[in-house]
């Protein structure tokens, strides 16, 4: 079956899902993954033909049922790097690379005598945030704390998978007494379930009906329950001018600065993303 023709067939499936752009970026990488196929070999050769087309009409009918191109591949790419995800984890999104772009801007300002850091990812996930750390910094020593073991097993496999040395620990931000037997960190970064329920109705199918909600939401009535668990946690285990970061709820950002203040965190900054939306914010302690 010609490529050209399979490509129609993506397109006239998927038009209600996806635009046509996004259709055509998803068909090329399903070729180039499942084929070697690249999107210039095409271009060059509109005659090309797969002999079995079995993965990528299987992939096909998964993406009509708004299953996440990234769990069809079972990978994705976060700050340059390569990652695996599955079920049991979020898919990193560029507002997080975002967050660890602020981190290492943070971390460049800092002098020379403080270059061996202690980190703290919670609720690492599939790990993007500790590893892309501990990649971009090698002296840290980086710790990812979650309370999925599932999610860990995946973090453990993008650490070898990046090189890098990161310490797992499968706890509970709202249990401390398992938490409080880590270290003290010199930074401590979080992109914890913010999103309310009420907020369910705004979300896309393929996030919702895939996405772990174990990661995603949280009660309406105590939007910040991590927030708060994970800045008392702070309060007791950041060094002085340790510093907290944190992926925030857009809707929420002047609870959170009233948060941090109420734990006595200085330099509190609330950050926006590049589509304006107040998504960071960071406290010194």
């Amino acid at each position: 079956m010609k490529l050209k023709a399979i490509q129609n067939t993506f397109q006239t499936t998927l038009s209600g899902i996806y635009s046509k752009e996004e259709i055509d970026t998803i068909f090329f990488m399903l070729n180039e993954a499942y084929y070697g196929i690249t999107r210039l070999q095409l271009a060059l050769n509109t005659n090309l033909e797969l002999e079995n087309t079995d993965a990528i009409l299987k992939a096909l009918q998964a993406l009509k049922a708004e299953k996440p191109i990234q769990y069809i591949l079972g990978e994705t790419e976060f700050f340059g790097l390569n990652f695996k995800v599955n079920q049991h984890v979020l898919i990193p999104r560029p507002e997080t690379e975002e967050l660890v772009a602020w981190v290492l801007k943070w971390y460049s300002k800092l002098n020379s005598a403080s270059q061996s850091l202690k980190i703290l990812d919670v609720g690492t996930g599939s790990g993007c945030i500790a590893i892309t750390l501990a990649k971009k910094i090698p002296k840290a020593s980086v710790f990812a704390l979650d309370v999925s073991g599932n999610a860990l097993t995946v973090a453990k496999q993008n650490a070898v998978l990046n090189n890098v040395d990161v310490t797992c620990v499968e706890a509970s931000i709202l249990k401390p007494d398992t938490a409080n037997k880590l270290p003290d960190f010199d930074v401590i970064i979080s992109n914890p379930p913010y999103v309310r329920m009420q907020e369910k109705e705004l979300m896309k199918p393929n996030v919702l009906n895939n996405e772990p909600h174990l990661a995603l939401f949280v009660e309406n009535n105590n939007p910040l329950l991590f927030y708060n668990a994970i800045c008392k946690f702070a309060s007791n285990k950041l060094k002085e001018n340790g510093a907290l970061f944190f992926e925030i709820n857009e809707y929420l950002g002047e609870e959170m600065k009233q948060l941090l203040h109420n734990y006595n965190f200085k330099n509190i900054e609330l950050k926006q993303d590049i589509f304006k939306k107040e998504r960071m914010i960071k406290g010194v302690y």
